[in-house]
């Protein structure tokens, strides 16, 4: 469908500096006492067929009495293709068999207000006036940016409000139709499995009343109370869990538009290295082959340098590709390697301060005088992705019209990017977003859209399908940072935390990801380079918790559970460091720091019990961690066979606000943990010489069936609104299982992957 957001906007609302101090002021001041922009009614028509009436921006009734739903977030095996109709039809009182979805257009009211909100650098326990305005001004400049996109966890947390509210809003509009035909008061009439019903039996099914209900101004919506919840709550099955069974999916690579063309890449072999030269006649002469092409030219920085074939099947076009023989200009990362960029982190912890994202109290001076001192330094290694399904992207040019078919997190960004490399306006970009093979992050970028679209612009208007190998994933990511993190505690007679003072060191996400895809320079704090440190909720009076941004030669991107899914590893490893000094229980320390914490002191105690004692050989180790609004604790039962460390077990408690379906809650926590385990028994990218050491998951491995612990999942129940749930069980793994690692040998392992040897 086509675009129609605004690429000069969103520049201008990200980072309009340009202006005058009193014209800021001005602007700032005028644009503050507006009302936030609505979320119900969209600024077009939905794109609708076959009669249906739509009620609001978000739905429509069609005239079998099924309901339309815009769908603006991703499904990546995640569940919010499932999570977000219970919403829709817990509201509107309609059977969650009945909503259908069709994809959101680019429409405003469909941006991600929860996740801009989420990124600000606040503590969760400060409930100050200045948080508040902060909060409410970045989700009022949210829903004027309207960017969609999924991530952060954010999805049922941002459709909590307008999801509902647009089902509610409809229901209303229904009911009063109804009313009207009837001449009865509203408020005699109810509503159960669409349909309107009175008391004295008289009935009518939504898809008669579609028509006069649109005609009737929906009124402040009224939200059902959860006490009278009927499906949310509920562990209704997964809606998408069919088509993946019998195939009929589709999937980003499963695209097959009349006449397609199928391209691979030639990718530089180090990083930064820029394409010199290439000699395509040997290529041009293959079987199959169409066209060799250089796509650096319309790339700028939105993607390394690099050429591509295209063929009349990818095979042929892999096949070329490798064989293009090519001559590449090194780039300033040529003599780059994992061990110099260790050191360049120990040389900033030695000489920079860093920006402190929380302190209280004071760290040093007569607090630290006679106490003894506990130090330690945790590192954490670069990390791919490794989604099941490769990137790609198929794209077609023509008539001045941009089509893309395409897995993505952020449909937005990937129109910005195409109308870019393209020449066009956003306008006269569609976009289908298909199913995702996989997320983590990896398709928040879109590198591959702005390669698929270069290469589509000079194939004569048919489509072209891109497809990257597993090794070209793997050493052309966006990965996850690497870290450094320095720790200095000191312990009271009694025991007890003192003073905690933590420094760490990474890149910037946030800075590079702003500089890719929408040109901006990266500056000042990044939130998530500190996530998961500053943010703890033990109750420690002396604390400062601080981070040192390096300039990261390697490109950097967001990794599922962000910085929280190495910071998490350092906090409640050295946390647990500090109880085995103190000589106390590490469960017992923990829970000592959280008497003002209840709903964390709930959730650890839940893990615990649940747990039990650890059979003969074996060990437990505990993590508690939050994230994204949501607290976990986890307990790893693991044991060592022949030097290898194995889980065997894993109790995993959340506390994820109002839990609206139980079994996708399970599902994401046991998804969590695997993908959490296999990033601490196995996962590290390194560099030498500028290049990426690691190829497949031969030498980047993910778990397989054998190495799979139990997961059990405990779901605390709550009345408060829902919080993430699709990373939040990742950061805790780690911990737990170097937690075990160390009752059971009594080594202490600071640095992943996990490993004895």
């Amino acid at each position: 469908m086509a675009a129609q957001s605004s690429p000069s906007r969103r520049r201008f609302l990200l980072g309009g500096l340009g202006l005058g101090v009193a014209g800021v002021g001005a602007l700032v001041l005028g644009w503050g006492v507006l009302p936030p922009r609505q979320r119900l009614q969209g600024s077009a028509p939905l794109p609708l067929q076959d009669g249906a009436v739509a009620l609001n921006g978000w739905l429509a009734i069609q005239a079998d009495g099924s309901v339309i739903l815009a769908m603006p977030r991703s499904e990546m095996g995640q569940g919010v293709h499932t999570a977000l109709p219970m919403l829709v039809a817990e509201e509107l009182d309609v059977p969650l068999s009945s909503v259908k979805l069709i994809q959101a257009p680019m429409d405003k009211i469909f941006g991600n207000v929860a996740m801009l909100k989420d990124s600000l650098p606040f503590h969760p326990d400060d409930q100050g006036r200045v948080k508040a305005l902060a909060q409410w001004t970045v989700a009022k400049a949210a829903r004027e940016l309207g960017v969609i996109v999924t991530g952060g966890s954010s999805s049922v947390k941002d459709g909590w409000g307008p999801m509902r509210e647009a089902g509610a809003s409809a229901r209303a509009m229904l009911v009063a139709a109804a009313a009207a035909q009837w001449q009865v008061p509203a408020a005699q009439c109810r509503t159960q499995d669409g349909e309107v019903l009175h008391p004295d039996g008289r009935r009518a099914s939504y898809a008669s009343l579609a028509q006069l209900a649109a005609a009737i101004a929906p009124g402040t919506p009224v939200l059902k109370l959860p006490q009278d919840f009927k499906l949310i709550g509920q562990p209704a099955p997964r809606r998408d869990t069919p088509s993946k069974v019998n195939g009929s999916a589709r999937f980003g690579i499963d695209a097959r538009p009349p006449g397609m063309l199928y391209a691979a890449l030639h990718l530089p072999p180090r990083l930064g290295d820029t394409l010199a030269a290439f000699d395509a006649a040997p290529i041009l002469a293959m079987p199959g082959v169409k066209k060799v092409l250089d796509l650096t030219p319309h790339l700028a920085q939105r993607s390394v340098s690099c050429a591509a074939v295209v063929a009349d099947a990818w095979w042929r076009a892999k096949q070329a590709a490798a064989a293009l023989p090519t001559q590449w200009k090194a780039g300033p990362q040529a003599n780059l390697s994992s061990a110099g960029v260790y050191a360049e982190f120990a040389r900033l912890l030695d000489s920079e301060t860093g920006h402190a994202y929380h302190a209280s109290g004071e760290v040093e001076g007569k607090v630290a005088q006679g106490l003894r001192q506990v130090t330690a330094e945790y590192r954490a290694p670069f990390l791919a992705h490794a989604a099941m399904e490769p990137v790609n992207c198929t794209a077609q040019v023509k008539d001045g019209k941009v089509m893309l078919w395409v897995s993505t997190q952020a449909p937005g960004i990937a129109v910005d990017v195409a109308a870019k490399v393209a020449g066009v306006d956003a306008k006269d970009v569609m976009i289908e977003v298909l199913l995702l093979g996989g997320g983590f992050g990896r398709r928040l970028e879109v590198d591959m859209v702005a390669q698929a679209v270069a290469i589509a612009l000079q194939c004569d208007g048919a489509p072209v399908q891109l497809v990257w190998t597993r090794e070209q994933d793997t050493k052309h990511d966006m990965y996850r940072p690497a870290a450094l993190a320095r720790f200095t505690a000191r312990l009271d007679e009694h025991g007890r935390i003192a003073s905690w003072d933590n420094k760490s060191v990474s890149g910037s996400i946030t800075h590079q990801f702003l500089q890719r895809n929408f040109g901006l320079p990266g500056a000042g704090p990044d939130k998530t380079t500190a996530e998961g440190e500053f943010d703890m909720p033990y109750e420690i009076a002396n604390q400062r918790i601080a981070h040192v941004i390096a300039d990261s030669a390697v490109p950097i991107g967001y990794w599922r559970s962000v910085g929280h899914s190495h910071n998490a590893f350092f906090k409640e490893s050295f946390i647990d460091e500090l109880a085995h000094a103190a000589g106390q229980d590490s469960i017992a320390f923990r829970r000592a720091m959280l008497l003002r914490h209840p709903r964390h002191l709930a959730v650890l105690d839940a893990a615990v019990a649940k747990a039990g004692t650890p059979p003969p050989g074996h060990a437990h180790g505990v993590a508690l961690h939050q994230s994204f609004g949501s607290i976990v604790a986890q307990v790893a039962q693991v044991s060592v066979e022949n030097g290898e460390i194995r889980v065997q077990r894993v109790v995993c408690a959340i506390d994820c606000g109002i839990a609206v379906n139980p079994n996708i809650i399970a599902q994401q926590m046991e998804s969590a943990v695997l993908f959490g385990l296999s990033a601490a028994l196995g996962g590290e990218i390194t560099f030498k010489e500028g290049k990426v050491e690691q190829s497949n998951f031969h030498d980047y491995p993910v778990l397989r069936m054998g190495q799979t612990p139990e997961v059990e999942t405990i779901i605390i129940a709550s009345a408060e609104h829902p919080e993430g749930v699709g990373e939040p069980g990742t950061p805790p793994i780690a911990p737990a299982v170097a937690n075990a690692v160390f009752s059971l040998t009594g080594k202490r392992l600071r640095s992943l992957p996990l490993r004895l040897a």
